[in-house]
């Protein structure tokens, strides 16, 4: 009999770690949860432990840890942890055999890192991860001989889209977007849109920050510099196509111009499942695609209003930690716009001036990217409050 595979979920209470669990559960003859963590969201996580039975769980906000601990008293098999220390040493407990990383932000740097230090399989959902650290991630990932499978629906595609290619190179990714709910708006009504208007997506359900990250395609953005790391490629050679349907999920043009595209309908449980199951396909319930009922549109990207592409695209070209500090402000925005401190079109507006203010490094090391980070968001925070 084989052994099932044994999971960790870093944010397992977020959009991905939630269908992550539906997966599991679908095919618990062949996975089993070995740690779930969370930031905040206590209950919940409380709840899947109950549920799933995991070996461990940790809570990286140490304020909530009584509380946890107070919640799963009665079942004294699962250790409870706390801290964000405590994530970076879960993901090298011996048991697991792949880290599914659904942690949104910055913060899911280190564990990932650790991660790929124990050798453990990486099911990468946790974009920033790589569009901070791209160069170091993919060394460690070679050094260590650790797989990274993605997890985002648009890089699971062009993963599909290449295996069995061996060594054929690639041409040209087709990166596909939905554009957002944001797509047909003149600036002047982009000046005025709302939380609540950008938080309405129109084909995914997705948690709080990527949605506003899709609204003003800082998303696209960042999964085209994953791509650059995951596939090898220049950024040259990645085309961004608004696609509202969401149905062709990104494709692979070779040098004999045939373009292999993986579609179906907008579900997550789909890449998430496949980077667990790969090479193998598994059944997967839910909604089939039907072509007779869904029209395939393409438009061109309009990066005059959607400047954040735009500045992905200027941060990839000048390199170095540029990126990180694309990042971090853009994080700060995010929440800012969230909480209604920051107007739409004054995101991007402040982005681009932490750019032009923050410490540039073409060659950052770890350490870098932490100050980097640190320093970008003090700008940023800085900028909203002037």
């Amino acid at each position: 009999m084989n052994k099932k595979k044994q999971i960790c979920i870093l944010g397992s209470t977020g959009s991905i770690g939630s269908q992550a669990l539906q997966v599991i559960e679908e095919h618990n003859d062949l996975y089993e949860v070995y740690a779930l963590t969370a930031n905040n969201r206590v209950e919940q996580l409380a709840e899947q432990a109950r549920k799933f039975r995991p070996a461990a769980v940790v809570i990286a906000n140490e304020q909530h840890y009584d509380r946890l601990k107070g919640l799963l008293d009665d079942l004294p098999d699962i250790k409870v942890y706390a801290g964000v220390r405590a994530l970076d040493e879960i993901v090298e407990a011996d048991p697991i055999d792949m880290v599914l990383t659904a942690m949104v932000g910055f913060a899911g740097l280190s564990p990932t890192i650790h991660a790929i230090r124990s050798r453990k399989a990486i099911a990468l959902a946790n974009k920033e991860t790589l569009v901070v650290a791209g160069e170091l991630i993919c060394q460690l990932a070679q050094e260590y001989h650790t797989p990274i499978l993605p997890v985002d629906s648009e890089h699971s595609a062009i993963f599909q889209s290449i295996v069995g290619e061996d060594d054929n190179p690639i041409e040209k990714i087709l990166l596909t977007a939905s554009g957002g709910p944001f797509r047909q708006l003149s600036m002047k009504q982009l000046a005025s849109v709302t939380k609540a208007d950008a938080l309405r997506h129109p084909t995914w359900d997705m948690g709080a920050k990527i949605t506003i990250d899709s609204a003003t395609m800082m998303n696209k953005g960042f999964e085209v510099i994953e791509a650059k790391w995951l596939f090898g490629v220049d950024a040259r050679q990645i085309q961004v196509l608004v696609h509202p349907q969401s149905i062709v999920h990104s494709a692979v043009q070779f040098l004999d111009g045939a373009v292999k595209a993986q579609l179906g309908v907008p579900d997550m449980r789909l890449p998430i499942q496949y980077a667990f199951s790969f090479p193998q396909r598994l059944p997967l319930s839910g909604e089939r695609l039907d072509l007779f009922r869904t029209p395939l549109e393409f438009f061109e990207p309009d990066l005059k209003k959607f400047r954040c592409l735009a500045l992905a695209f200027e941060a990839i070209r000048q390199g170095g930690n540029m990126p990180c500090i694309v990042n971090a402000a853009n994080e700060v925005v995010n929440r800012a716009f969230l909480e209604d401190r920051c107007s739409f079109l004054q995101m991007s507006d402040i982005i681009e001036q932490t750019m032009q203010r923050c410490t540039f490094s073409l060659n950052p090391d770890y350490d870098i990217y932490v100050a980097t980070d640190a320093e970008a968001r003090r700008i940023a925070a800085g900028l909203l409050e002037s």
